[in-house]
C-alpha cells in the first residue's frame, strides 16, 4: 500500500500524453484541437500538395535560334573587296579587311565604317551581312561579306546553387533548355530525390523537383536571356514523438510523403510500447480546408487540428498511406495501455524491493 500511494504521488515516466489526454483536448471538451478521425474523403481534402510545375508562359516558349543575336554578343565580320586599288575599307593593295571582333552593344547596334550603326540584336548574321552588303554597295562595287557570331555572352543565364558549378553561361545551340544547361554546369551535388530546380524569369518564377524534370521531357522548358537558375534541396520536415522508432526533426525524403511513409522513416511503431489505435498527426490548418471538413463557415484563421490514424481497423493502413504530411506536421504515437500498467507494477516492484533491502540493512546495523 505504501508503494502504491509512492507511485501515485510521484508520477510515472513516459514519452508523453496518453490517447485520452490528446481526446481530451478537443473543442467539444473545452479544448483548442479539432479532433478528425482520418477517412478518405479527410485525405481528399486535405491534399494540398505545394504546387510545383511552370506556368503556360513558360512551357510554351519555343526554343531560341542557336544563332540569334542578342546585346553583349560579339561578332567577327570579314569584307572581301573587288576593287585592286584604292579599296574602301583596307590599303591599297588589301582587298579582303578582317575587322577587329565587334561587340553588340546596349541598345542592339554595332558599328561599321562607311555603313553606320547597323541593328543586330533579334537578327542572324545572316541578316547583318545582308544590312552590311546593302550599306557598303552604294561606295564600293559588289562588297563579299562574312559575319560570324564569336561568342554568345549576351544572351545567358545564371546557376547558383547546389551546382558543381555555379556562375554565368551562355545559351548555345547545346544548351538551349533547363536540362542540357543544369548538365553544362556539371550537376547537382545534392540527393536527385530532394532536389528542386526554380526558374525566375523577370517577376515571374516556376519550380519543379529534379526528378519530376528527368521522368516528363514536357517540363524541360527553353532557356531565355536573363534567366535565374538555383538549385536548392527540399527544406521541409516533420517532427516524430511518442512510442515511434526514434524521436527527432525528420526531413522530407521526396516531393510527397503519406503518414504510412513517414512511420516507416522513423523505424516504425515502438514494438513494446506503442498504441496502433493512438496515431495522431498534430497541425496548424489553414482556414479553408478547416471549414471544409467541418462544414462550418464560422472559423477564423488557422486551426490547430489533431488527426487520428486507427491502424488497428482493416481501413487503417490505407488510410494511412492516402494521408499526406506536410511541412511541420508533428507525428505522435501515444503509448499503449498495458505499457503504462508495466510502468506502475515495475515502479511498485521496485519501490517494494527498495523499501525490503533498507529493512534487512537496518536489521543488520541493529
Amino acid at each position: 500500500m505504501a508503494s502504491v500511494a509512492l507511485v501515485g504521488s510521484c508520477g510515472l515516466p513516459s514519452s508523453g500524453p496518453s490517447t485520452t489526454q490528446v481526446l481530451a483536448g478537443s473543442v467539444e471538451r473545452q479544448g483548442t484541437a479539432l479532433i478528425i478521425p482520418v477517412t478518405a474523403e479527410v485525405s481528399r481534402i486535405t491534399d494540398q500538395v505545394e504546387a510545383s510545375g511552370f506556368s503556360s508562359a513558360f512551357l510554351n516558349a519555343g526554343l531560341m535560334a542557336s544563332d540569334v543575336i542578342s546585346s553583349g554578343d560579339k561578332l567577327s565580320i570579314t569584307v572581301y573587296e573587288n576593287v585592286k586599288d584604292d579599296p574602301l575599307l583596307g590599303n591599297t593593295g588589301q582587298r579582303v579587311s578582317e575587322l577587329q571582333v565587334i561587340q553588340v552593344d546596349g541598345e542592339g547596334y554595332i558599328y561599321i565604317p562607311y555603313a553606320g550603326r547597323i541593328r543586330a540584336a533579334g537578327q542572324t548574321p545572316e541578316g547583318v551581312r545582308q544590312a552590311i552588303v546593302r550599306l557598303l554597295s552604294e561606295q564600293t562595287p559588289d562588297p563579299q561579306v562574312i559575319v560570324a557570331r564569336a561568342s554568345g555572352d549576351g544572351a545567358t543565364v545564371s546557376i547558383t546553387g547546389q551546382t558543381t558549378a555555379s556562375g554565368v553561361f551562355p545559351i548555345e545551340a547545346p544548351t538551349r533548355t533547363l536540362s542540357r544547361m543544369l548538365a553544362r554546369s556539371g550537376g547537382i551535388t545534392i540527393d536527385p530525390d530532394v532536389a528542386i530546380i526554380r526558374v525566375t524569369r523577370g517577376t515571374e518564377t516556376g519550380k519543379v523537383w529534379l526528378k519530376d524534370l528527368n521522368e516528363n521531357p514536357g517540363l524541360d522548358i527553353a532557356l531565355r536571356p536573363g534567366d535565374k537558375i538555383v538549385v536548392e534541396k527540399d527544406s521541409r520536415s516533420f517532427m516524430a514523438l511518442g512510442a515511434t522508432g526514434a524521436q527527432n526533426l525528420v526531413p522530407f525524403r521526396s516531393g510527397t510523403m503519406s503518414a504510412l511513409e513517414a512511420i516507416a522513416m522513423v523505424g516504425g511503431l515502438a514494438s513494446y510500447s506503442a498504441n496502433p489505435k493512438g496515431v495522431f498527426i498534430l497541425r496548424d490548418e489553414n482556414e479553408a480546408v478547416a471549414r471544409l471538413l467541418l462544414g462550418r463557415d464560422d472559423l477564423v484563421g488557422p486551426q490547430r487540428v489533431v488527426y487520428v490514424l486507427n491502424l488497428i481497423e482493416p481501413s487503417g493502413l490505407f488510410e494511412a498511406r492516402d494521408f499526406h504530411i506536410r511541412d511541420g506536421d508533428t507525428l505522435y504515437v501515444t503509448e499503449a495501455p498495458f505499457t503504462r500498467w508495466q510502468k506502475v507494477i515495475g515502479a511498485i516492484t521496485g519501490t517494494a524491493g527498495t523499501v525490503s533491502s533498507l529493512s534487512t540493512t537496518a536489521n543488520t546495523l541493529n
